[in-house]
């Protein structure tokens, strides 16, 4: 990777310098470099003499013409190069020699790195409540949490992916209420359709019949025992959903290795296990007074285990037991991670749920899953605390190399624009600028109803039907919508903005890659081009073809920067700029047409755009069609 061999020889260079001046290197000095946003100053510029000065007592300038003058005597980087300025104030430039690049192993696609010997990832997404249909703002949290794992397993990683199935919550439990007190009538094309109906209504009945609360409390306590009647309705209602859920997740490439199911972790006796192991801990303790009285709670470290008297939400998190013996939500979570991180001496039994898929079961078999080196947990910011609160359980049981592995993929959370809330019936005199979804109002987009809107507006558009079906450009579409947005942003999603299939859509994606198969074709068919090695030629680089390289040598580090930080929208936005550079340079620079020599280094170029967007697509979950 060109930007970490440039990084490495300035930091022996650097290394040298303090050296020779007998100064200490300050610990907190880090060394960088940029892609310069001009051309003209080069393809990559580092500022390190200007942050050198003070210390060495010399001007950036001199010590930028020192550091050139050092790594041109050393080759500038093993010909990577093929010259480096020292400019005003302080900067060095340095200009990639693309003969040398495109000769060498620095151009896409990118090998493989192994990480450590360690590197088993556990990657955790989905986990939809299975109570009704999956709406938008789950399908984010999918995306990101599949292409993470993509972007994991293609960095060497061995990445077992899980999708928790909590079948003891309140929501399973509300539907269940809603099917035996409530009337839903209609025709629903699936089940999570009538449910998804079924437990807006129990909630509005909720409203008007306070007594049927209870009936809520009846069927908890049923399904946790697991025996009765009730029980098996809930199993039953959870396993359907979950099955439609599965296939939905299907239509846009998600796949899963293991379904854990949160029954499950209760009847392993995975929580006795780690009561006991907190209890001999000073950090874990039951409270004898006040409004906590009887539960169990862990200590915050921060805050010497004093619980704000005024947030609610605060104290529920760190209670972990209740006063009635009930397991909070953290409980749960705290005891399943021990068990991600092979900290327990209790296990799973699975069962086989389909190919490809296993499932934590009552009885079954023992496998080799979990004992993760890292955890990885994608969850919207509102769960930050409770995250928190596992990786202090760990602390506090002296696993810290563990917590430290343990990361909060934290996203923002989906909401609808106002047009879309309009449409579906909400309120909107208000004008706020986005309306929250909302299952106990029914308030939302089905991700089943979007994904064929999607596939009505591809195939509405699509002049010719040809390589791959409308659902699947429509699937590619939409994902790729849910995942060009940074983490943290809010997405207020908008439903003509989600289906349009110009400017940054995957839709322009698709169609930028099959444009590079197409030639690649008609030049397979062209009698001229038989007998001819197909090369590159920086002599004949013309600005499209060199703006289109820098953007392809600077993929190797992008990739990386994308995998280290955790974050797929940075491989989108590298990609659209790749399919609008590569649409630039096919405007203005024909590629079967001129001389055999034009031909063949222009028809390299195209080969190195198909390979590189490929790998882009693929880690995006995004497919690769021949033809459109």
């Amino acid at each position: 990777m060109i930007q970490q061999l440039l990084t490495v020889e300035i930091e022996q260079h650097v290394e040298a310098m303090f050296q020779e001046s007998g100064i200490q290197r300050p610990a907190d000095l880090k060394i960088l470099t940029e892609h310069p946003a001009h051309p003209e100053h080069g393809d990559y510029s580092s500022n390190i003499a200007m942050l050198l000065a003070k210390i060495l007592r010399k001007s950036p300038l001199q010590i930028a013409g020192e550091l050139q003058s050092r790594m041109e005597q050393n080759g500038l980087v093993q010909g990577l190069f093929r010259k480096s300025a020292a400019v005003a104030p302080g900067f060095l430039n340095f200009y990639i020699n693309w003969d040398v690049w495109a000769n060498g192993e620095y151009q896409a696609p990118i090998k493989r790195v192994t990480p450590s010997p360690k590197s088993k990832v556990l990657v955790e997404h989905t986990s939809i409540n299975p109570n009704k249909a999956a709406h938008v703002g789950h399908l984010r949290n999918s995306c990101i949490g599949d292409s993470l794992s993509r972007m994991l397993a293609h960095a060497g990683y061995e990445v077992e992916v899980h999708n928790y199935i909590d079948d003891l919550g309140n929501q399973l439990a509300d539907t269940v209420v809603g099917i035996l007190h409530t009337q839903t009538e209609g025709s629903f094309p699936r089940f999570g359709d009538f449910c998804w109906e079924t437990y807006a209504k129990v909630n509005q009945a909720y409203k008007a019949q306070p007594e049927l609360v209870e009936q809520r409390s009846v069927v908890l306590h049923a399904i946790e025992s697991g025996t009765s009647n009730l029980a098996w309705m809930g199993a039953l209602v959870a396993e359907r959903i979950v099955r439609e859920q599965l296939d939905e997740m299907k239509q846009f490439g998600i796949s899963y290795d293991v379904l854990v199911w949160e029954s499950s972790i209760v009847r392993a006796g995975f929580w006795d296990t780690t009561f006991e192991l907190l209890s001999k801990t000073e950090m874990f303790h039951k409270v004898t007074e006040g409004k906590l009285a009887g539960c169990w709670v862990l200590k915050n470290l921060d805050e010497g285990g004093e619980t704000p008297a005024d947030n609610q939400d605060f104290q529920g998190d760190k209670v972990l037991v209740r006063s009635n013996g009930i397991l909070t939500y953290t409980a749960k979570d705290i005891a399943y991670h021990l068990w991600k991180f092979g900290l327990l001496q209790n296990d799973f039994v699975y069962k086989k749920w389909e190919d490809g898929l296993w499932s934590t079961a009552a009885q079954g078999s023992k496998k080799a899953i979990g004992h993760a080196d890292m955890v990885i947990n994608v969850i919207d910011y509102r769960q930050q605390y409770p995250q928190e609160m596992v990786k202090l359980a760990l602390d506090v049981l002296g696993y810290e190399q563990q917590a430290s592995q343990l990361k909060h993929v934290s996203y923002g959370v989906v909401s609808l624009s106002p047009d879309t809330a309009a449409g579906l019936g909400l309120d909107t005199t208000e004008r706020k600028s986005s309306y929250a979804m909302s299952g106990r109002q029914g308030i939302g987009i089905k991700v089943a109803d979007l994904l064929d809107r999607m596939e009505k507006v591809i195939d509405a558009k699509r002049s010719r039907k040809a390589g791959i079906s409308s659902i699947s450009i429509a699937a590619a579409s939409i994902r790729y919508y849910l995942l060009k947005y940074q983490l943290q942003t809010e997405v207020i999603f908008d439903l003509e903005q989600a289906t349009e299939v110009t400017g940054n859509t995957g839709v322009y994606l698709l169609y930028a890659y099959a444009r590079a198969n197409r030639i690649l074709d008609k030049a397979k068919k062209d009698d001229r081009l038989q007998t001819v090695e197909v090369r590159f030629n920086g002599n004949l680089l013309e600005d499209q073809e060199y703006q289109l390289l820098r953007h392809i040598a600077y993929w190797p580090e992008t990739l990386e920067n994308a995998t280290t930080q955790l974050a797929p929208s940075l491989i989108c936005h590298y990609a659209f700029e790749l399919a609008s550079l590569f649409n630039h340079f096919y405007s203005a620079c024909p590629v079967l047409k001129g001389s055999e020599e034009s031909i063949t280094h222009r028809l390299w170029i195209t080969q190195t755009v198909k390979a590189t967007l490929h790998e882009a697509l693929e880690l995006l979950g995004m497919p690769t069609p021949k033809r459109l």
